[in-house]
């Protein structure tokens, strides 16, 4: 059967199962997307960086590699959404400012910028006395830091909106449910959600840090589990023509994400838990954090405060898995990347289609 007669599930409509299924129709698939509210899990709070450099962490090195061309399936999506919606996803690309709050914070960032150098990046120092914009709103006590130049971000939100227009002209149907139950045999597969029973030639599980449906046969080699996080969207600072902020502060890190207009995204916290929901705790200590960084923020208006789970591998790192009979496949374990990497899992998603 060629890959333009097959059918497919995608279980999960964040941005990694939504570019998924767009890349799947797109290969002339027939999609079948299933989530009870599309794109309001993980990606919800996420900031939308594409920063494999800011982001770089010791032992992370094949992660970087791989995150190192996210920009670019970014960008291919983005030439791809606007010939079939008609609408621009912004990408921006203005880099990464990295600084430390105190003495401590700045040989963090020293030891970024080693870790960084060992993985081929670049960072180029600066000082406010030469680019005296790049530090507009950060604290006088912060006269240098570490541009990192490639880094990009899209608003997830944007992002989200453009494949869900883009997989209703492409034919996806979605079904406002949850999968609770899935099944193969040699030429199918099956998902059950509470109303019924839906069947296709193959399926792919993007579940982020939700539990997989009963009947997801794993080999047991990859465990995901819930990282808690919050970002808190404020109105007041345009810093949307500089570099995304992201300090060290005591040890924590905090970075802000600015767009057109005084929106500005602040994030982010990190607690090894699952519940939903913000606590007191966790958005004061990154609004106090963000201020000691940024004090022009201040007088900025709270906006909303969104929470989420992100799924992380015992490693740290993204996986394909292909589960227990072949034709469902598991795509998970994006931690903090998974806007980052959504692009690149989707194409792993049509590679196994094109192997089933």
């Amino acid at each position: 059967m060629c890959a333009a007669q097959k059918s497919a599930f995608v279980v999960g409509g964040g941005v990694i199962g939504l570019a998924s299924a767009f890349r799947l129709a797109q290969r002339g698939a027939a999609v079948t997307l299933f989530d009870p509210n599309p794109g309001k899990g993980a990606t919800w709070a996420a900031a939308g960086m594409i920063a494999p450099v800011a982001e770089i962490g010791p032992g992370e090195h094949e992660n970087y590699q791989l995150q190192a061309g996210a920009l670019a399936a970014w960008r291919d999506v983005a030439a791809d959404l606007r010939q079939l919606t008609g609408e621009t996803l912004t990408i921006v690309q203005h880099g990464t400012l990295l600084v430390g709050w105190d003495g401590s914070d700045r040989r963090l960032v020293e030891q970024f910028a080693q870790v960084a150098g060992e993985f081929g990046a670049e960072p180029r120092r600066v000082r406010r006395e030469t680019s005296p914009d790049m530090f507009d709103g950060v604290t006088g006590r912060i006269d240098e830091g570490l541009l990192v130049e490639g880094d990009a971000w899209i608003d997830p939100d944007q992002a989200v909106a453009l494949l869900a227009s883009a997989n209703e002209l492409l034919g996806v149907t979605v079904v406002y449910q949850s999968v609770l139950n899935v099944c193969d045999d040699e030429a199918h597969v099956k998902a059950t959600t509470e109303s019924d029973t839906f069947g296709a030639d193959l399926g792919i599980i993007a579940t982020g840090a939700n539990a997989l449906p009963v009947g997801a046969g794993t080999s047991g080699q990859h465990i995901v589990r819930p990282v808690h996080g919050i970002t808190v969207r404020v109105h007041g600072i345009d810093r949307s023509a500089q570099p995304m902020i992201r300090s060290f502060v005591r040890g924590s890190t905090v970075y802000m994400v600015s767009r057109p207009g005084g929106y500005n995204v602040l994030g982010a916290s990190s607690e090894e838990r699952g519940e939903t929901g913000a606590q007191v705790g966790e958005m004061q200590r990154l609004l106090r954090d963000a201020l000691d960084v940024v004090p022009a923020l201040e007088t900025a208006t709270v906006v909303e405060t969104r929470a989420g789970n992100r799924p992380a591998s015992e490693n740290l790192q993204p996986f394909f898995e292909v589960l227990h009979g072949g034709r469902w496949a598991w795509s998970s374990g994006h931690f903090r990347h998974g806007v980052t990497l959504a692009p690149l899992a989707a194409l792993e998603a049509v590679r196994f289609m094109e192997r089933v």
